[in-house]
């Protein structure tokens, strides 16, 4: 498997990929969140992404407000910066979103280990499932993504997972894991 963790697998992958490193690398981002333990999820790290979909980089942030005042003072004059706090799952969260060359970014801060968070267990389920169902299923994802569906809900209707299309990924992660 690959990992997520440390973005040199990057370098290697699509075209992509390889602009979303060098433009995480150009803005200096993971070493400036470095001690937050960021760590890029979504489309793009397993490719399923769209020409607009953005580089999403979760962190591990205990001092909210700190990592609040960081993003503002880092990002804060990049084209379209936005930041918010914000209650997902009943845990408070930091949400900054700004644009840099032709991707849009966003940076999300949660008190939850990276690799916990939702946002990464639900990558790694659809990179599991991804690797299990091959090039087929990869081209299905994307054409529905193309259609409007967002990412979880197209993974949901080709694998006819009822209720919560959330919900469901996440528990596809824990059985695999075991959790």
């Amino acid at each position: 498997m690959i990992n997520f963790t440390n973005l040199e697998y990057l370098k290697e992958g699509t075209i992509r990929q390889k602009e979303a490193y060098k433009v995480l690398n150009e803005l200096n981002i993971i070493e400036d969140l470095e001690p937050y333990s960021p760590v890029l999820s979504g489309t793009i790290p397993i490719n399923i992404d769209l020409p607009d979909s953005d580089l999403d980089v979760i962190c591990y942030v205990s001092e909210l407000n700190i990592f609040y005042q960081l993003l503002i003072h880092l990002y804060g004059e990049q084209p379209g910066f936005n930041i918010k706090s914000v209650i997902i799952n009943d845990i408070e969260s930091i949400v900054a979103s700004f644009a840099y060359q032709d991707f849009p970014i966003e940076i999300f801060g949660q008190n939850i280990p990276t690799t916990r968070q939702n946002a990464y267990k639900h990558m790694i389920a659809e990179y599991m499932i991804l690797k299990e169902k091959g090039d087929e299923f990869r081209e299905q994802i994307i054409y529905l993504k193309s259609q409007g569906y967002k990412t979880e809900p197209a993974f949901a209707r080709l694998l006819e997972l009822d209720g919560d299309p959330y919900l469901s990924i996440l528990q596809l992660h824990d059985k695999q894991f075991d959790i």
